[in-house]
């Protein structure tokens, strides 16, 4: 009976050992695991501190030295009186995520139909079936090849990208995980005035060298660098989390530029230039505004024909700044240098006629000259013989005098005003033996040389300045990044560029040019803005084939020089007004213009009528201020009303010693629930009267009531309606 017992004993023993043995060789394999996982940590530990430490230095120092630029804010273009031309705006691009979290892609597809409606009637550069084929394509591809930043809208502003949240399906659910919706916010250049003196603000882009936007025209590209600012830097550095960038070196913001356009005036110089465009059918037009004692640019525009849409003149080439034959707006700086050296008697009469050869050349011909003009009237007939008998003869024995006298009055100085590419005057030198006396001739009148639109109308300004020769500028003032503002005084190209005497007698042949008897530009008189000025009229030359920034295009065909085939000109008008106090100087140059139109009736005509519509606009110190010019003791004033009050009020406390009351207190005819009489009054207390009455009131005209319908005295129910009539005479 015991044995079975001890059997038993021996069998529970040996499932003891046996379970030992297990958890024994458990513990020596997991031992053994960690044991090897410590050992290859500590092979791994030696191969990157020991064997390849100096790899891994040095790929940590890089990746810890690793720093990205911080882009500065670009400094903003201001006009004259503060209007933003050119200024930084953020925009945001719209993206869907189609591998956002808890995106419902069955929810998306239901959607696409009534999504696509809705983008094309807001967005309608696609239609609605082209909306559904791009909202649907990534939806054909595999989930894994599906975007993760799909374009949906580009630059749109953000009341446009709070607008599309609310498109079906981007409306279902705020979280952007359930619907992909995502923006990403750009910062873009913008120019409220759009393009409006845009050659001479310029604009800013990338290039392939410099992925940065940086200025590529005008001001922009003239101030680039204090318009950027200077970039900061963001180094990457170690986190408890990680690393990240943190900024070493902030950005410094760019500089605000004050410029000196006007805007009214630039307004009014691109309507009237291209409407004269229009009617003259011109190949191109351009014209400038300077304020005669400042230098400043106040208006500058720059129109050419549209090759792609016929009719129609586009902002294209900066020819303000361009190098043209002028024609004979230049007599009137060949007449300066010829005054100040002193060899001018302006009462010496010469003969004319209709031909001259001078030194064997072709015949130099006028078309508007009697036979015998006295030097005071040249400009007044544009004579080119009487110029050149003038002037040529006096350097024969020194044919560069000429030019190097013109370069002592400063004409060939760079102005250094802000627009891009800006050239100074080219006159050749001369050889006696290559035709240099020929080509003298031709410079005297505007031929046979090249001169900027800006350096004719900078002399013009100089002048009119009484002989001042300051410098044409666009910049007038900096708005430094700490807040501070930084004037930039008027500075002089020569302090005097004639004497006040010699201005004087240039001006009043000016004159002539418009109110003489002879003068070329007579349809330009008009008496309510006094002008003086010269036409220019100059056959065009064949040039180089340039971009639209004024690059000279390269090309194999060699160049050859001439001027176009038939009765092609270049015409042009620079002038100052008003007359007696010269304010503003303005030249306007327009080509090829197609018919009967010479320079008077086109470019002058711009001038003038710009002119004119600043009178209007008291632009030219023609605004009334009675504190300047208080009104006389003899000027009755007349004011209508019905409070006693006002009258001794003009009497007692304006001072006025002549007053003429037109009516004051009620009469019998405002009686309770009828029309009251009003006749006589303002406008305003007119309202009141007829207001407290109960009537509802409409009116015409401006002045004094003078009717009213129903009349004063008719019974009529509050709420009634009445009419008043104003007038004022």
């Amino acid at each position: 009976m015991k044995l079975p017992s001890l059997f038993k004993k021996k069998s529970k023993s040996k499932k003891a050992v046996t379970r030992r043995l297990h958890i024994y060789s458990r513990y020596i394999l997991i031992s053994a695991v960690i044991l090897g996982v410590a050992g290859l940590c500590v092979l791994f530990l030696l191969n990157t501190t020991v064997i390849h430490a100096d790899e891994w230095n040095e790929k940590g120092d890089r990746t810890l030295s690793d720093s990205i630029p911080i882009k500065p804010l670009r400094g903003e273009i201001l006009a004259a009186d503060g209007s933003i031309l050119a200024t930084n705006l953020n925009y945001y691009n719209v993206r869907i995520d189609f591998h956002a979290s808890r995106i419902n892609e069955l929810k998306y597809l239901e959607s696409i139909d009534s999504l696509a409606d809705t983008l094309a009637r807001y967005y309608p550069q696609r239609d609605r079936q082209a909306w559904y084929d791009y909202l649907h394509a990534p939806m054909e591809k595999p989930k894994a090849d599906r975007s993760r930043s799909y374009l949906l809208l580009k630059h749109i502003p953000f009341d446009e990208m709070q607008r599309v949240k609310k498109f079906p399906y981007f409306r279902r659910h705020p979280n952007p995980n359930r619907t992909g919706f995502t923006t990403e916010r750009v910062l873009l250049r913008r120019y409220p005035y759009g393009d409006m003196a845009r050659l001479s603000i310029g604009r800013v882009g990338e290039t392939v060298t410099n992925p940065e936007v940086r200025g590529i025209s005008g001001l922009e590209q003239a101030l680039d660098t204090m318009l950027y600012g200077e970039s900061g830097v963001a180094k990457k550095v170690m986190f408890t989390r990680g690393t990240s960038y943190w900024t070493e070196k902030p950005p410094r913001n760019g500089t605000t530029i004050r410029t000196t356009i006007d805007i009214t005036m630039q307004d009014l110089l691109e309507h009237e230039l291209g409407e004269m465009l229009l009617t003259c059918k011109g190949e191109w037009g351009s014209a400038i505004i300077m304020e005669t004692s400042t230098g400043d640019i106040k208006a500058i525009s720059n129109l050419d024909r549209d090759t792609v849409h016929p009719g129609r003149y586009i902002e294209a080439m900066n020819h303000i700044v361009q190098a043209y034959e002028p024609g004979s707006v230049i007599k009137v700086i060949s007449m300066l240098a010829a005054l100040e050296d002193g060899y001018v008697n302006l009462n010496q009469v010469y003969p004319i006629g209709h031909s001259y050869a001078y030194a064997g050349g072709k015949p130099i011909r006028d078309t508007h000259s009697p036979a015998y003009l006295p030097v005071s009237r040249f400009m007044e007939y544009s004579s080119n013989i009487g110029m050149t008998k003038l002037i040529a003869p006096h350097y024969d024995g020194n044919l560069n005098g000429f030019r190097e006298r013109l370069r002592e009055l400063g004409f060939f100085d760079r102005f250094n005003t802000g627009m891009a590419r800006e050239r100074p005057p080219y006159y050749p030198t001369l050889d006696p033996k290559s035709g240099g006396r020929v080509s003298l001739s031709r410079m005297i009148f505007g031929y046979a040389t090249q001169v900027p639109p800006l350096y004719t109308c900078a002399v013009y300004n100089a002048i009119a300045n009484n002989g001042k020769f300051v410098r044409p500028r666009l910049v007038s003032a900096m708005r430094l990044p700490d807040g501070r503002d930084s004037a930039i005084d008027v500075s002089y190209v020569r302090d005097s560029i004639c004497s006040s005497r010699n201005a004087a007698i240039l001006r009043k042949m000016m004159h002539d040019v418009v109110w003489g008897e002879g003068g070329t530009a007579k349809v330009l008189r008009n008496d309510i803005v006094e002008i003086a000025g010269k036409t220019g009229t100059a056959g065009i030359a064949l040039e180089r084939p340039r971009d639209k920034d004024g690059k000279l295009i390269l090309t194999s065909i060699p160049f050859k020089g001439g001027y176009r085939e038939g009765k092609h000109n270049r015409v042009a008008f620079c002038g100052f007004f008003p007359y007696d106090k010269p304010k503003y100087t303005c030249m306007v140059v327009i080509s090829d213009p197609q018919g009967p139109y010479g320079p008077a009736y086109t470019s002058g005509t711009v001038l003038l009528n710009v002119a004119l519509k600043m009178y209007s606009r008291g632009m030219l110190g023609n605004t009334s201020d009675y504190n300047e010019a208080p009104v006389a003791s003899t000027t009755a004033t007349i004011y209508g009303t019905n409070k006693p009050g006002r009258a001794k009020t003009l009497h007692d406390d304006l001072q006025l010693p002549r007053v003429s009351v037109i009516r004051t207190g009620a009469t019998a005819a405002n009686k309770p629930s009828t029309v009251p009489d009003v006749t006589g009054l303002g406008i305003r207390e007119a309202l009141v009267m007829l207001e407290e009455a109960g009537l509802t009131v409409h009116f015409s005209g401006t002045g004094y009531v003078t009717a009213i319908n129903p009349p004063a005295g008719t019974p009529v129910a509050p709420g009634a309606k009445v009419h008043a009539t104003l007038s004022q005479n």
